[in-house]
């Protein structure tokens, strides 16, 4: 019998602010990330209130990581010191691999309503991909295929593979999985993920019970598992939707200061020094 993971600890995303003052939740990030390697922070900025939204995020370097970002409502334009841009929407995915350094811009945009939302994870790169030149892949939402499970449940593969239909998003180094599930009111779903990748689960809409013994999530809580083979979600009156993400982690050391993120810090310091300079750009583009 494959060993059910069971729920290290349930917890709700908290308020912050970042960029030039967007209104966001938190659910982890900054801190020891132990727990969630290969990434480093996920959050939620889902909104409707512009005035909290509009300034965006100006201007910022990244090294070192990977930024996914997942649109449910409302735009996002995105643009770089190297000249790339472009719009993601509702169902899309800009996933940016920042490499040996990228400068960007994120300005999010409402819909009619003014409402604007989505996600955005940060994974980490192992030392030997921290120095890679930069790319962008911009994943419109007719391209992530969505995939029906025994249970009821619809699954939008953006990164992995279940069965033979696998996400658009391929050659990663941690192996990650990213899913968007929805899950029936009435029913259980049961899914087997890798015994070496940590799992975790953010619930974007509705309540479920998670792991073995049945424990309560609900819209804004993030569900991290411990060890096993397969996780188990269980709905009752009210259907569940979530993102499952896992990978395998890097067990490195991690030098961090806001969106750089090295190995030691002697290498954080020159990725100062050099975006101080002017020299933190090493690939201009193809």
């Amino acid at each position: 019998m494959p060993k059910t993971r069971a729920i290290k600890r349930i917890t709700s995303s908290r308020p912050t602010i970042e960029g030039a003052g967007v209104h966001l939740k938190r659910a982890f990030g900054f801190g020891n990330t132990t727990d969630f390697d290969p990434f480093l922070l996920f959050d939620d900025f889902r909104g409707d209130k512009p005035d909290q939204y509009i300034k965006g995020f100006p201007w910022h370097p990244h090294r070192g990581i990977e930024t996914i970002t997942y649109m449910l409502e409302g735009y996002a334009e995105h643009g770089d010191s190297i000249g790339n841009s472009g719009v993601i929407g509702p169902g899309d995915v800009q996933w940016m691999t920042a490499g040996n350094g990228i400068i960007h811009q994120e300005m999010p945009k409402g819909d009619k309503n003014g409402r604007m939302g989505g996600f955005q994870l940060w994974a980490n790169l192992p030392a030997s991909h921290k120095m890679m030149n930069p790319r962008y892949r911009d994943i419109l939402r007719d391209t992530i295929p969505e995939v029906s499970h025994e249970s009821g449940a619809k699954i939008r593969i953006i990164c992995g593979k279940i069965g033979d239909i696998a996400g658009p998003v391929t050659d990663v180094v941690i192996e990650p999985e990213y899913l968007d599930i929805a899950v029936p009111a009435g029913s259980k779903f049961t899914y087997h993920i890798p015994e070496s990748h940590n799992v975790f689960a953010y619930i974007i809409d509705g309540s479920g019970l998670f792991g073995a013994m049945g424990q309560k999530g609900s819209n804004g809580d993030l569900v991290l598992f411990d060890d096993g083979e397969e996780v188990i979600a269980a709905t009752g009156k009210e259907a569940v939707r979530f993102l499952l993400i896992s990978g395998k982690p890097l067990r490195e050391p991690v030098a961090w200061y806001g969106p750089i993120v090295m190995n030691t810090q002697d290498e954080l310091k020159i990725a100062m020094e050099e975006y101080r300079d002017g020299t933190f750009i090493k690939h201009r583009g193809d």
